[in-house]
């Protein structure tokens, strides 16, 4: 008897169902909102305005009467483009002189990127939705079903638009309080949209 070929795919495997009205819809019943936070740097800050934002920080996390999570995502940065970019502007500039500086910074780049690796660094916060939220009904059947074999399962579709519509009203004045706090510590935040 041949082996029967798998055929899976990766969405199978992720635990989202949707992503709609700007909202993570995972496959449980649960949602996420998500917001992209700006970065300061705070090296360059004064010890005065360090300790004024460790303590505005500190304030915001002592606000929260609800969960979030903290998510960095850090990338490699790459700089072929912005090197082709500098090689385009030597090459059409007539001035000697600016060719040189041109060539001279283009090898600042090039050691620097080989001594100390680039990163571009995102910040993000999630703030859930919880399946238990929709209803102590919904909520029992979601958890019940994780449980249950795979053939005892009701296979009734997750209803969408019914957690969207609760997540919205749950997640919108958790997200204002977040962005207005951020605000006081001086980052600037944005919810994701959909396609985002």
């Amino acid at each position: 008897m041949p082996a029967t070929p798998v055929r899976s795919s990766t969405q199978e495997a992720l635990p989202i169902e949707d992503i709609r009205d700007d909202l993570v819809i995972l496959k449980d019943g649960s949602a996420a909102l998500i917001l992209q936070v700006n970065a300061i740097n705070f090296s360059l800050l004064s010890e005065k305005e360090q300790d004024a934002i460790i303590y505005a920080y500190a304030g915001l996390l002592n606000s929260l009467n609800f969960s979030i999570q903290i998510m960095i995502r850090s990338q490699k940065k790459d700089i072929t483009g912005y090197l082709s970019l500098l090689e385009k502007a030597k090459t059409s500039q007539n001035n000697p002189l600016l060719k040189d500086l041109i060539n001279k910074y283009q090898a600042f780049i090039r050691e620097t990127v080989t001594q100390a690796e680039i990163l571009d660094k995102k910040f993000y916060l999630v703030i859930p939705f919880s399946a238990l939220e929709l209803g102590a009904a919904q909520a029992t059947s979601t958890v019940l079903d994780q449980f249950l074999p795979q053939s005892k399962k009701t296979q009734k579709a997750l209803d969408v638009d019914r957690v969207v519509e609760k997540a919205k009203v749950s997640l919108e004045p958790k997200r204002d309080h977040l962005i207005r706090l951020l605000g006081r510590i001086g980052l600037v935040a944005q919810q994701l949209n959909t396609n985002e």
